[in-house]
């Protein structure tokens, strides 16, 4: 199933003062992606991370996430969606008669 976290921050926070966080964090992403568990992963043009990834369940996602050395600190949390396939093209496409 694939699903869509989006990133908050916890608090207001001075990030040059999270490096050491910041480059574990890199390091459980990478590993992550490289599992096939991340499937893409990208920053808002408000620094918010958005990312794809590929899980049993939104339960089973929200245990990766927590994974994360920034969500183990407390200093950000996601909010968790299932994707569904887009169904739309329903309204377009005539289906077979039997």
């Amino acid at each position: 199933m694939k699903l869509l976290a989006i990133e908050h921050e916890t608090s207001a926070l001075n990030w040059a003062e999270e490096n050491e966080t910041l480059i574990n964090e890199s390091y459980q992403v990478y590993r992550l992606f490289q599992d096939g568990i991340i499937r893409d992963i990208y920053f808002t043009e408000n620094e918010n991370a958005v990312i794809i990834l590929e899980c049993a369940s939104k339960a089973e996602a929200a245990t990766v996430l927590s994974t994360l050395p920034l969500v183990k600190a407390g200093l950000i949390s996601f909010e968790i969606m299932e994707l569904r396939p887009y169904t739309g093209f329903d309204r377009i496409i005539q289906k077979p008669v039997a």
